[in-house]
């Protein structure tokens, strides 16, 4: 679910960046780009995590 939001909260960012390169027509400024972007990879980043988390509770080999 996480990764799909990452997805989206991407697409958001690239389709803004791909309408001020070719039309002209960016709805996003600088700053807002910042935090759609960062607010993607922080999505992301905890999706990672949580998938990481699940894998350890699961595995059944001890760490040293």
């Amino acid at each position: 679910m996480l990764l799909i939001g990452a997805f989206i909260v991407f697409l958001v960012f690239f389709l803004n960046v791909a309408l001020g390169a070719f039309a002209d027509a960016a709805v996003l400024g600088d700053i807002g780009e910042m935090l759609v972007l960062s607010f993607a990879a922080g999505l992301f980043v905890v999706a990672v995590l949580r998938k990481e988390a699940d894998r350890s509770k699961n595995d059944d080999s001890k760490q040293v």
